[in-house]
C-alpha cells in the first residue's frame, strides 16, 4: 500500500472485518495493563530514578500480556532487520538527532539566548573538539547503552499500539500514536525529573508538539522498513544525542525554554521535520513478507 503517513488509515466498512474487531481488542487490553504497570513504575522511578528503565519497558511488557492472552503470536514485532530498507534508514538514525540539534541549539547558540558551554572534564582542548568527542562517543557507544529502554518503548509504541490502531481503524494513527506517547511521559515533568521551563504549562505545550512530531519520523521508519529496529535505534540515538551532547553543551537562564525536549525551538525544529516526513509518499508495511514474497 502506497499512502502518506497523515493519511495512513484503513478504510470504513459497513461490516466490521475480524481483524479490525481483534485490533481493538487487543488496544482495549494493552491499555487495561499499560496504565497500572505504568503506575507502578512511575512510582519506583519518582522513588529512585535507577527505576526508569523498568518505567521505559512498561509498554513492552503491556503488549506481550496482551499477545500472551489473545494468543496473537509475536510476529509482527517485526524483529528482522528488514534488508536494504533497513540500511537505507540509517542515514537517517544517525544524522536527524545531530541535524536537528545543530539546528534547534544551533540557534540558541548564536542569538545568544543560550550558550555553548563544555562541561567539566579531564580533557585539555578546545570546546568544540570536546563536543565533537562527546558525540561520537554517543552516536556509538551512547546509543548502543540506551537500546536497553528503547527496546521496551518501541516494542510496545510501535511493535505494538500503533500497527493496532492502523489495523483498527482509527483515524490519523500516527498521529494519535504520537500524543499518546506524549502523554505517557508528562508525569515526569508534573513532578520535575524531566526536562521543563519554570513556564509548566508552555512546557508541556511544547513538550508535545516535540514528541508527536518525533513520532512521526519513528513511525516512518517503522512502517517503511517493516522492521521495529530502525525505530528502536533511532529513539536511542536521539536520547544519547540530545540529552547527553547538546544539553550537555548548553546552559542559560532560560535555557529550557529554548532547547531541550520541551524547548522552543526543537519543537518549532521537529514539526518541520514532521511535516516532512507525513507528506511523503511511501510503501506502508505492516510487517516484513515471508521469505520469497514481494516488499510492496
Amino acid at each position: 500500500m502506497t499512502t502518506s503517513l497523515s493519511q495512513a488509515t484503513s478504510t470504513t466498512a459497513d461490516v466490521i472485518p475480524n481483524h479490525v474487531r481483534s485490533a481493538r481488542r487487543g488496544l482495549i487490553l494493552f491499555f487495561v495493563f499499560l496504565i497500572p504497570l505504568s503506575t507502578v513504575g512511575y512510582w519506583l522511578t519518582f522513588i529512585n530514578g535507577k527505576w526508569i528503565v523498568l518505567l521505559m519497558w512498561t509498554p513492552a511488557l503491556a503488549s506481550l500480556i496482551t499477545r500472551l492472552l489473545l494468543h496473537e503470536g509475536f510476529a509482527d514485532i517485526s524483529l528482522r532487520l528488514g534488508g536494504r530498507r533497513t540500511l537505507k534508514s540509517i542515514p537517517v538514525v544517525f544524522l536527524l538527532p545531530i541535524a536537528v540539534g545543530l539546528t534547534a541549539y544551533g540557534i540558541a547558540w548564536i542569538t545568544g539566548l543560550a550558550h555553548f558551554v563544555a562541561p567539566k572534564t579531564y580533557l585539555i582542548a578546545h570546546p568544540i573538539a570536546i563536543f565533537i568527542l562527546f558525540l561520537l562517543a554517543n552516536t556509538t557507544l551512547g546509543t548502543i547503552y540506551g537500546l536497553l529502554g528503547s527496546i521496551g518503548e518501541e516494542v510496545g509504541w510501535r511493535g505494538y499500539m500503533l500497527t493496532r490502531l492502523i489495523d483498527a481503524q482509527v483515524p490519523r494513527p500516527v498521529l494519535l500514536s504520537g500524543i499518546i506517547w506524549g502523554v505517557w511521559h508528562l508525569p515526569l515533568m508534573l513532578v520535575g525529573l524531566y526536562y521543563a521551563s519554570p513556564i509548566l504549562f508552555l512546557s508541556i505545550v511544547l513538550f508535545m508538539i516535540s514528541v508527536t512530531s518525533f513520532g512521526y519520523v519513528i513511525a516512518y521508519l517503522r512502517l517503511t522498513t517493516g522492521s521495529i529496529w530502525p525505530a528502536v535505534f533511532l529513539h536511542s540515538a536521539w536520547n544519547a544525542i540530545i540529552q547527553n551532547v547538546f544539553d550537555l553543551f548548553t546552559q542559560g537562564d532560560s535555557v529550557l525554554l529554548w532547547t531541550g525536549e520541551s524547548g522552543v525551538f526543537v519543537a518549532l525544529t521537529l514539526l518541520a521535520v514532521a511535516f516532512i516526513f507525513s507528506r511523503r509518499q511511501c510503501a506502508m508495511l505492516r510487517t516484513l513478507p515471508k521469505q520469497g514474497e514481494p516488499l510492496v
